[in-house]
């Protein structure tokens, strides 16, 4: 089983006030030859997966390990780390190798300016944008984003199955976070790109949390943004409205790498998940971890491996 990682390197997020003591490198000696990447990829002593502070994060990372250790890598972890302002530093200073990412986030991340909006656009401008000394792998099918959700009844009532459709049920009322009155994906976009104006906004502030959840099952609102993974969409029989126009810019699920660490083995093994997941898998993985059952994010990521042919 892959371990914990043990090296120590010092990582200070900007405005943090503690020290993430992490893991340090030894120094090439610059009189040896050099190697092709490949070799000095698969010669290097380990691969470290890190996450971030939240479960799903936790699962995917848990994917990487897994997969990676029984390929034969020698791989360690260091989940739970926080947001990119933390993340993106460790990457880069070498703490951690490898981060389960979302395209769309990423790229936002780097150029808040950027259009992209559908996922060939998105990774076509996150392979030019991401720093040199970071890689980006294959995106995923799986997807976790912002949605414009209503519940089964509502969308057999007015034959709701695109966004444009929620013209239909003009007026309604709309639960999202406060932000979502002045996003672009948002109440603004909402109008400008489908025509769906006539909407009071009811601000909710646990981001499609169970107090949002409660608001469209009670009929407090009629529709509502929640999270395209969140296990309430199959627990309280939600659907997702389809985005043809793509409002809501695609958020794949990306491996995210130091590019000191990449090999064609190690892309092979990490493309080879991404091909695999969706994010129905993602929904059902977190329904495991967050839900009744509790599970382990490393156990439902390696039954998952085992059920996706992905691990020997």
């Amino acid at each position: 089983m892959f371990k914990a990682k043990t090296r120590t390197v010092g990582v200070v997020a900007a405005a943090a006030a503690s020290l993430v003591v992490l893991a340090s490198c030894a120094a090439e000696d610059p009189t040896e030859a050099p190697q092709d990447d490949n070799v000095a990829a698969e010669e290097s002593t380990t691969v470290v997966v890190g996450s971030f502070a939240f479960p799903e994060s936790e699962i995917l990372g848990n994917m990487y390990a897994l997969a990676l250790e029984n390929a034969g890598f020698e791989v360690e972890t260091q989940f739970n780390l926080g947001p990119r302002q933390t993340t993106i530093p460790a990457l880069e200073d070498g703490s951690i190798d490898l981060m389960p990412e979302y395209n769309g986030n990423l790229l936002f991340f780097y150029d808040t300016e950027n259009q992209a909006r559908s996922t060939e656009e998105v990774d076509a401008e996150l392979a030019t944008t991401v720093p040199e000394g970071f890689q980006v792998l294959d995106s995923s099918p799986a997807q976790d984003k912002d949605a414009y959700v209503v519940t089964q009844a509502k969308a057999d009532e007015f034959d709701l199955v695109t966004i444009g459709d929620l013209s239909k049920l003009e007026p309604f009322s709309l639960g999202a976070n406060p932000q979502f009155a002045e996003l672009l994906y948002g109440l603004p976009g909402l109008a400008s790109v489908y025509g769906v104006e006539d909407v009071t906004f009811v601000p909710i502030e646990d981001f499609g949390g169970p107090d949002t959840v409660k608001a469209l099952v009670d009929d407090a609102v009629q529709v509502a943004d929640i999270y395209t993974t969140s296990p309430a969409l199959t627990a309280e029989n939600l659907v997702v409205l389809d985005d043809p126009e793509n409002l809501i810019a695609a958020q794949n699920v990306i491996p995210l790498l130091n590019s000191d660490i990449y090999s064609d083995e190690l892309a092979a093994v990490l493309n080879e998940i991404s091909a695999a997941l969706s994010t129905e898998d993602l929904i059902e993985l977190r329904t495991r971890v967050e839900g009744d059952e509790k599970a382990q994010a490393s156990t439902a990521a390696q039954d998952w491996l085992e059920a996706e042919g992905l691990l020997d």
